[in-house]
């Protein structure tokens, strides 16, 4: 008997900033594509600012295109994380510390809670992912978005960095059954109670 694997979770009640990150192919925009649209959120993938782009540049390598894509998209983020939209969700690499940082401050700025979801994938993994999805990272840049994902799962479970309301960390396998997210108030949870095996909030 085949058992179907269930969404993941969140609870991100109020005004809300949440950064799906992971390596380049670690699965985040199949992630996000598995989210119901509803009102009051807002879903920022870099993959909509490259659709956009295609039929103006059709032809371009992606490679010359990517600067302007990641222009694009963090001039976007920016624009939503001002907005009146109650939920942001926002898609990035983020494998560097700095990038999250910033994520988060970003969310102190605009009046938000900041949730991370780290998607965990073996490099192998997310290097056919992004075959798949016909958006590969050249190799040099990969190894180094590898090499810093590969120490990040468990930086951030075992010592989580401040500014974030909730950390989940979740693997491919555990993100296949999509992505749920509440966003009606909760109860206050004390950061030394356990929610999920991979989840750290911050009361």
């Amino acid at each position: 008997m085949i058992t179907a694997t269930p969404p993941v979770r969140l609870a991100v009640p109020g005004r809300t900033l949440l950064l799906v990150a992971g390596m380049p192919g670690a699965g985040k925009s199949t992630l996000l594509a598995s989210l119901p649209a509803a009102h009051g959120l807002t879903v920022l993938d870099s993959e909509a600012q490259r659709a956009a782009l295609q039929p103006v540049v059709r032809g371009v390598p992606y490679a010359w295109l990517r600067p302007v894509v990641h222009l694009l998209h963090r001039t976007a983020v920016i624009g939503a994380a001002v907005s009146a939209t109650p939920t942001v969700v926002v898609h990035l690499p983020a494998t560097q510390p700095r990038t999250r940082a910033a994520m988060a401050r970003l969310a102190a700025a605009t009046g938000r809670d900041a949730h991370l979801l780290w998607l965990q994938a073996d490099p192998e993994e997310a290097r056919r992912g992004q075959y798949a999805r016909g958006r590969v990272v050249q190799e040099s840049s990969f190894r180094a978005h590898a090499r810093r994902a590969e120490r990040t799962a468990a930086e951030l479970l075992g010592d989580p960095p401040p500014g974030w309301r909730s950390i989940t960390v979740v693997d491919r396998a555990a993100a296949g059954g999509g992505l749920r997210l509440v966003t009606h108030p909760v109860p206050v949870r004390s950061a030394r109670t356990p929610v999920e095996p991979h989840d750290h909030a911050r009361a």
